[in-house]
């Protein structure tokens, strides 16, 4: 009898470790996978929608919904974009109308996710002129960095800045030493990948570097965040000339210089056979910001 008490108090106790446990796992929330999948496209010229499949800049603006969605990803020509909001732009660079396959993958509450592709038609007219492309790539691979002897190698100025002389003063040449800028290296190749050299740490603008997915590490000087731990990637670029300005657009959440997200699309303002100076607007709207690059 004692014999059987004892096997009834274990089983009791294990029936409520049990139960107890399942009711925290409940309490987790439930795992629904995301419906209704629907994708918009926008064909986007010289900033204004245009009919498709565009009148060549090649530029197309994608928005996902779907019901239970928290959070999506996009996958175009094999690159992948991530944005919680359901949100991406992609510019296609082959000359001509070609079709391309999209796909948007919503994920909901509990990593479920489910996924939707079309098929779009895009018309791209724009070559890259040869110069510039010999500058970029030195016909299969070349390496810059940030000019840091050369005054307003980076910088910063209104929005709608078209000229260097504009620009608020940056303090000095070089004036960035021990931030993580100048010993990174952006490799341009041929083949339209990107890869930048981080030697470990990088140089960014406060909370929007945190977009890059890194540890949130390094140190705050003002609304700089210097020496933030990030390793080597790698991505992809492509050349258009919106308005007739040369532009360099990098994917997802690569960068130059300085992180400050936005468009990562860089106006080419100048260029040489052996560097050229960039301008981007950050993804506050606040500033335009200036970058000096040179062949390492």
């Amino acid at each position: 009898m004692k014999n059987l008490k004892y096997y009834l108090g274990v089983f009791t106790l294990m029936a409520l470790v049990f139960f107890s446990c399942q009711e925290d796992d409940i309490a987790v929330g439930d795992v629904v996978a995301p419906s209704n999948i629907q994708i918009s496209v926008t064909y986007m010229d010289e900033g204004t929608e245009s009919p498709a499949p565009g009148l060549g800049s090649g530029e197309v603006v994608f928005s996902a919904t779907a019901d239970n969605a928290i959070s999506y990803h996009f996958v175009i020509q094999e690159q992948t974009k991530l944005q919680s909001s359901g949100n991406t732009s992609h510019i296609f660079t082959t000359l001509g109308t070609n079709t391309y396959t999209v796909t948007a993958v919503a994920y909901g509450p509990g990593g479920a996710s489910a996924s939707k592709s079309i098929e779009v038609e895009v018309q791209a007219l724009y070559a890259p002129p040869a110069d510039l492309l010999e500058m970029l790539t030195a016909g299969s691979s070349r390496s810059f960095r940030i000019h840091s002897e050369v005054a307003n190698h980076f910088g910063l100025g209104p929005v709608g800045t078209t000229r260097l002389g504009e620009w608020w003063p940056n303090g000095g040449t070089p004036d960035k030493s021990g931030t993580g800028m100048y010993d990174d290296r952006y490799v341009f190749n041929a083949d339209g990948t990107f890869t930048h050299v981080t030697a470990g740490t990088v140089f960014g603008r406060e909370n929007l570097i945190n977009e890059i997915g890194g540890p949130g590490d390094g140190t705050q000087d003002g609304a700089d965040i210097l020496n933030y731990t990030y390793a080597d990637y790698t991505g992809n670029w492509t050349l258009t000339a919106p308005g007739g300005v040369e532009t360099l657009t990098l994917s997802g959440t690569s960068f130059i210089g300085y992180y400050i997200g936005g468009n990562h699309s860089y106006r080419i303002h100048d260029r040489s056979a052996n560097g050229f100076s960039l301008i981007s607007t950050d993804g506050n709207g606040e500033f335009d910001w200036n970058f000096i690059l040179i062949a390492d």
